[in-house]
């Protein structure tokens, strides 16, 4: 019997790639905020790999819509055994000019997201004695990044966030692990100038942009088994980026 992960930001890029890697060995519910159509291109898909998928809309930063998904999913499959929070967004600015509702907003999707979907799984698989919860964080998380301090002050709460809930989980078998991208070729990276990914590059020991995959191979491992005593940690997929 095949368990049930629940993929947000599921219907594009590397949220459209975990999916996909999933649902070889899971039936995988992908959620999205934006096109139903590449939703159910994404599930088309996964269906091919043989998963019995399905998709739901819901903003992630509306707790009572959360709940809906997650009542759905434990309706039709009885357990949630893998959540990757991936869903997030940017609106970049300088600290002077970025506006109070930009900082929201990319506060209430990639962070207060993650709390929401974390908080709705985190009961189900604590009665299964079993779960790994999977966030997306950022290298910029980490380090910082001019003209990106609501994006990185929400993913430096992802990562406390991902510790606090391993710490919380673990005496009942339910870990949670942190991903922290570098740069990963995907629409939000190819709308860059050619001078600015020289730029990146050049700040990347491995000379070259990671693509969507290498997410979704980490995020399969940190999913299964084969990760079952690996918690509480922020794993970086970079390139060598940050060290």
């Amino acid at each position: 019997m095949r368990k049930t992960a629940l993929v947000t930001g599921g219907s594009r890029g590397i949220g459209r790639a975990i999916a996909t890697a999933l649902s070889h060995e899971y039936n995988v519910v992908i959620n999205y905020c934006g096109s139903e159509e590449k939703a159910n291109e994404v599930l088309a898909e996964c269906e091919k790999n043989g998963s019995d998928g399905m998709i739901f809309k819901a903003d992630v930063s509306d707790s009572s819509a959360v709940r809906s998904m997650t009542e759905s999913v434990l309706e039709k499959y009885g357990s949630i055994d893998v959540a990757v929070n991936n869903s997030g967004i940017t609106k970049d600015n300088l600290i002077l000019r970025m506006s109070e509702e930009d900082f929201d907003r990319v506060m209430d999707i990639n962070l207060k997201g993650c709390f929401n979907v974390s908080k709705a799984v985190f009961k189900q698989m604590l009665k299964q004695k079993s779960g790994s919860i999977i966030n997306m964080a950022s290298v910029v998380g980490e380090i910082g990044n001019i003209g990106q301090a609501n994006y990185a002050a929400s993913k430096a709460g992802v990562i406390a966030l991902t510790k606090t809930i391993a710490r919380e989980g673990a005496h009942k078998n339910v870990r949670c692990n942190a991903i922290a991208p570098g740069f990963i070729q995907t629409e939000m990276t190819d709308v860059l100038s050619d001078s600015v990914k020289e730029s990146v590059l050049a700040n990347i020991p491995m000379k070259k942009l990671g693509k969507p995959e290498d997410i979704a191979n980490l995020v399969l491992f940190l999913s299964g088994d084969n990760s079952r005593y690996i918690t509480g940690q922020v794993i970086n997929v970079d390139g060598g980026m940050v060290m």
